[in-house]
């Protein structure tokens, strides 16, 4: 249609004409979307992003949550888990990270997602969806497996399904459309855990290599970790399964 205005407008001799002729592509809705990685989601670029989400305008942003900061050698980020080595961390990171879905959550207005498109793609597409279609900020974190991780890079869509199965990263979707209309606007998407976070974890070297270094250390970390992964799953459960009034009102 716009094509169509176009080819009108350019036989119509009137300044009005060019005018719109000039401006006629902007019709046409466009999908615009930020895209960064967990250290400047978590961490560097945190405040900004928060200022962003809390803006209420139509923006989409998408993470790519590799958990360290790929790009400049595998530092450690706030969205470097525990019990995981990496550099300054090399004995283990020993705080948890950040839970930035629920800090969204936390706005009430903020359209958000886990997703982990090898465990489970017509998961991602749908979240990627609504995204778009909600009017309002979006926000959705996307796991993605990174050679920092000490893995074969070949099995990384695998390694994925293996977080999804640990209960390590939970897909959901919390959408304020749900809330509006009186429904539970939080969907947990992936089934309860079925493997432990070891058998996800110790298929990386970011976690093994601490089981070489320091056994005792790396035991006591990943008891840790389970128990956060375990208490995030219960959260995360409990708000699946609870009432509409439960969250927050969208005005």
């Amino acid at each position: 249609r716009v094509d169509e205005l176009k080819n009108k407008l350019q036989n119509i001799q009137s300044p009005l004409a060019a005018n719109l002729l000039s401006i006629a592509n902007h019709l046409v809705h466009r999908s615009v979307w930020l895209v960064g990685g967990d250290g400047w989601a978590y961490d560097i670029g945190s405040g900004g992003l928060d200022h962003a989400l809390a803006s209420g305008r139509n923006i989409n942003v998408l993470v790519l949550d590799t958990e360290v900061y790929s790009n400049t050698g595998g530092q450690m980020s706030k969205a470097t888990p525990t019990a995981a080595t990496a550099k300054f961390a090399a004995a283990g990171k020993r705080v948890g990270k950040k839970d930035l879905a629920l800090q969204a959550i936390s706005y009430g207005n903020v359209y958000v997602a886990q997703i982990a498109m090898g465990a489970n793609p017509q998961q991602t597409l749908l979240a990627m969806r609504e995204a778009e279609a909600y009017d309002g900020p979006s926000l959705i974190l996307a796991y993605s497996h990174c050679i920092a991780h000490g893995i074969d890079m070949q099995k990384g869509m695998e390694q994925q399904g293996n977080a999804v199965a640990s209960g390590y990263w939970p897909l959901l979707r919390y959408n304020p459309v749900l809330r509006k209309n009186d429904r539970n606007p939080f969907v947990l998407d992936s089934p309860r855990p079925t493997i432990s976070l070891k058998d996800f974890a110790y298929n990386e070297l970011r976690y093994k290599v601490l089981t070489v270094t320091n056994p005792e250390e790396a035991g006591r970390l990943m008891a840790l970790a389970q128990e956060i992964v375990d208490l995030r799953w219960k959260t995360y459960e409990t708000m699946a399964s609870s009432g509409a009034e439960t969250f927050q009102p969208i005005f």
